[in-house]
């Protein structure tokens, strides 16, 4: 489920960016799917709402589980069961009868955010101020705490403060540079536990605060087939999710790189080369430092998509060329999809050709994504692919 949740929110992330800002909204199974470029909406839904966007500011309820993703993300729904975010800037108003788990950059908890069971937070600087019955876990570089909390409190941090409002029911347990001073109102010294920062044995102890599955120490058939199954589930996800949201866009990246793969290619080769040469540029701003982090996730989404980008447009042009209808339908595709990420995986246990031709898709998917980029800001310099040509008639 967790897995499912974090593919979520990079993939709905992902699909909302190139869509327009009107809001778009998916219903299938009882879940909810909100997508947009900026959404500004009062959610009131039974089951599992998922949400998607640069920026997000959302308010009223939902029965079930929350799941929002996006650059900004300010969080105020009433939750009956567990939330969860991720973003660069996430903040959490909600009242949550579950637990509430966040990723990003900056995570603050605000004084109106009741939490009725666990809290888990990550990120570079953390600030709780909303009260918590359950337990807290945060890893952080920065942390602040100013609110009650009931149960115990696992903090590794490089700094950590106290506020005027922080006290812990429970045993206090922090691993920072060196010891700071930690007030009677916060925790007695009977109640206190202090480790020196230690990054592998802070993020073992860390990891059995989160639930997740562990990983073997040797590959077994079991975890490569288990470990296959859920990319082949993740892949199968963000393709539905690519042809409910975006089925034009995909499209109309799809039949660029069918008419022209040598030149998504070498946009691809462009592109790439200008993501990983953020990373130093930013890093030499120091201003932009804190962003690096930032880059490398774009990094790592923009790859994703594009190896699923060119997975799924050769397996069309397989299906074309085999005869098949012209037109599939959505199941047809995602089954296309499916047969794609599979010969491709198995083609990683050929050394050398596997991993040429992995690199190769990636690089023609995210040819595809330049193109669109810089697209919008030239005169697009295609003809429409679905127009058919005629000599003009004396």
């Amino acid at each position: 489920m967790k897995l499912t949740a974090l593919g979520l929110f990079l993939l709905l992330t992902a699909i909302s960016l190139p869509v327009a800002a009107a809001e778009m909204i998916l219903r299938n199974g009882g879940d909810t799917f909100l997508g947009g470029e900026t959404l500004l909406s009062d959610i009131d839904t039974a089951g599992d709402t998922f949400v998607a966007g640069q920026s997000a500011k959302l308010g009223g309820t939902t029965l079930g589980d929350l799941h929002a993703a996006g650059f900004t993300i300010f969080v105020s729904v009433s939750v009956a069961q567990d939330l969860y975010a991720a973003g660069a800037t996430v903040d959490i108003a909600s009242t949550v009868a579950g637990d509430t788990t966040a990723v990003g950059f900056t995570v603050r908890t605000t004084p109106s955010a009741e939490t009725a069971g666990n809290v888990r937070l990550l990120g570079n600087s953390v600030t709780i101020e909303g009260p918590v019955k359950g337990a807290l876990s945060v890893m952080a570089r920065s942390v602040i705490l100013n609110a009650p909390i009931e149960g115990d409190v696992r903090i590794a941090a490089r700094s950590l403060q106290f506020g005027e409002n922080a006290s812990v029911g429970g045993t206090l347990s922090y691993s920072t540079n060196n010891r700071v001073a930690v007030p009677e109102s916060v925790a007695s010294a009977d109640r206190v536990q202090y480790s020196k920062l230690d990054i592998d044995a802070d993020w073992d102890e860390f990891r059995e605060a989160w639930p997740g599955a562990d990983i073997p120490a040797f590959p077994t058939f079991a975890s490569v087939l288990g470990a296959f199954l859920i990319s082949l589930l993740f892949f199968l996800v963000l393709g539905a999710l690519a042809l409910g949201f975006a089925p034009k866009q995909l499209e109309r990246m799809r039949s660029g790189i069918a008419a022209a793969p040598g030149r998504s290619m070498l946009l691809g080769v462009i592109g790439l080369s200008l993501l990983f040469g953020l990373v130093p540029i930013t890093a030499l701003t120091i201003v932009g430092l804190p962003f690096v982090p930032i880059v490398l996730l774009v990094i790592v989404v923009t790859w994703t998509l594009g190896y699923a980008l060119a997975g799924y447009t050769v397996a069309m042009l397989a299906w074309d060329a085999l005869g098949g209808a012209k037109d599939p339908g959505g199941l047809i595709r995602l089954l296309l999809l499916a047969a794609a990420v599979t010969v491709v995986a198995l083609l990683n246990f050929i050394p050398f050709i596997g991993w040429v031709a992995n690199f190769t898709l990636v690089l023609i998917g995210i040819g595809a994504f330049a193109r669109c980029v810089f697209a919008s800001f030239v005169a697009d310099p295609d003809p429409a692919y679905d127009v058919d040509m005629k000599p003009i008639e004396d």
